[in-house]
């Protein structure tokens, strides 16, 4: 799916691939003048999860992320892969497996502090060329059980879509009562860091 050919800013001969279907990462590509495909990684992220037990939030998100970019090899094409965890209190969340996990994962974090692990691997030639983990917390509010059951009856299975069961950008802005970190992070993209590194390349205009 490409999203943009051109640009006055990519000097590439290709765009950039970006190895997710997730929304916001490709809103946040589209919005920032970065020509892209999208190819989602077929990786089996429960597995990956499975042999890093044990692991920190940090390294399972920037695990997951040199996977996706590294299961999209294109020769001579820029790759990126995402990918991000949520850790509360010695915890660590991905995406949640059903509707009844999304609503256990909300009652957990109903009233607590969490924090976002954002990773980004860039690879090209099937090797990680740069990659990068940027943090966000997000203070959730107390949520009531009537709250949960209407917020989930409202996005529905889109809460299986992402760490902590909520996407930010739509009504799951009324879950929180205070975010530290770029909306980019909180996205899944941490917009900021990956420019420079595609500047860095040579990819951008600089």
């Amino acid at each position: 799916m490409s999203e943009r050919s051109t640009s006055p800013f990519w000097r590439e001969s290709a765009p950039l691939i970006l190895a997710s279907k997730s929304t916001g990462r490709r809103q946040a590509l589209l919005h920032s003048g970065v020509p892209f495909e999208s190819i989602p990684a077929d990786v089996d992220e429960r597995a990956i999860e499975s042999r890093l037990k044990g692991a920190d939030a940090d390294t399972i998100a920037s695990t997951l992320a040199r996977a996706k970019a590294l299961a999209i090899s294109v020769k001579g094409r820029l790759v990126l892969g995402a990918d991000q965890v949520a850790s509360c209190e010695g915890r660590i969340f991905g995406k949640p497996a059903d509707m009844r996990e999304a609503e256990a994962l909300l009652r957990f974090l109903s009233g607590r502090r969490h924090r976002l692990h954002s990773a980004i691997a860039l690879a090209r030639d099937d090797a990680v060329i740069f990659e990068t983990v940027v943090i966000a917390d997000l203070t959730m509010r107390g949520l009531t059980d009537a709250f949960i059951a209407a917020y989930l009856a409202a996005v529905g299975e889109t809460a299986l879509t992402s760490a902590g069961a909520y996407q930010i950008e739509g009504v799951g802005a009324q879950l929180f009562s205070k975010v530290e970190g770029d909306y980019w992070t909180i996205m899944g993209l941490p917009l900021l860091a990956l420019l420079e590194a595609l500047r860095r390349e040579g990819a951008l205009l600089s």
